[in-house]
């Protein structure tokens, strides 16, 4: 069986994770999270043979949405984001990106469901909602590949902050607990922002949760 890779980008002011996802048979790509360099992303894809397929949002906010309508438009595909999202991504005040110089809203083309599982790109993952860093965020469980890209819910031994609108310190530990700590403790977490980590670590030593 074909073997699925992820691949990290750094990119803007904030460093924020942009991820892409491939399977190494046929270097078909999901993009997560395309913080504010979209066409900087596509070409680099493009010049190592990897084709975008779609686009995935974790939140709304502006640091990790900037680079979405770029991308979309040169590799024509869909974006994709948690239902209750929506106008999260369609607000420039919610989103902060008011607060960070640059309005921006965007409309995703598909919203998606808490517990939906989707094959794109060939690659099988689950949606799963964890509300708290804002009420829409949501992390990607791929099981087969045995890791999941969280956002800014989950950090390496630290949260997403709750101090921006829609956001919850009670509800992103409870997101933490409920959702994201009854994945195997050998699940590889990559976040928005930072180095990856392991769900087994973060049960152990993250000091918002134990």
């Amino acid at each position: 069986m074909a073997e699925t890779k992820i691949g990290r980008m750094v990119l803007g002011s904030c460093q924020t994770n942009c991820y892409f996802i491939y399977r190494d048979d046929e270097k078909r790509a999901i993009v997560v999270d395309p913080a504010d360099q979209g066409a900087k992303i596509y070409d680099a894809l493009q010049r190592n043979g990897i084709t975008v397929e779609a686009i995935l949002l974790t939140h709304g906010h502006f640091d990790h949405i900037w680079g979405t309508k770029e991308l979309r438009e040169m590799a024509g595909v869909k974006l994709y984001a948690l239902d209750a999202e929506k106008e999260l991504c369609e607000d420039s005040h919610n989103n902060v990106s008011d607060m960070a110089g640059r309005p921006y809203t965007v409309t995703p083309d598909e919203f998606l469901r808490d517990g939906q599982e989707l094959t794109l790109a060939g690659i099988h993952f689950q949606v799963i909602a964890t509300p708290g860093h804002t009420i829409g965020s949501c992390c990607y469980y791929f099981p087969q590949a045995g890791f999941l890209v969280s956002g800014d819910t989950l950090f390496a031994e630290s949260v997403g902050r709750t101090d921006f609108p829609t956001g919850s310190m009670s509800s992103i530990v409870r997101s933490i607990k409920e959702k994201l700590y009854t994945l195997p403790g050998e699940t590889e977490v990559y976040p928005g922002h930072g180095d990856s980590t392991t769900i087994e670590h973060e049960m152990r030593y993250n000091p918002f949760t134990v």
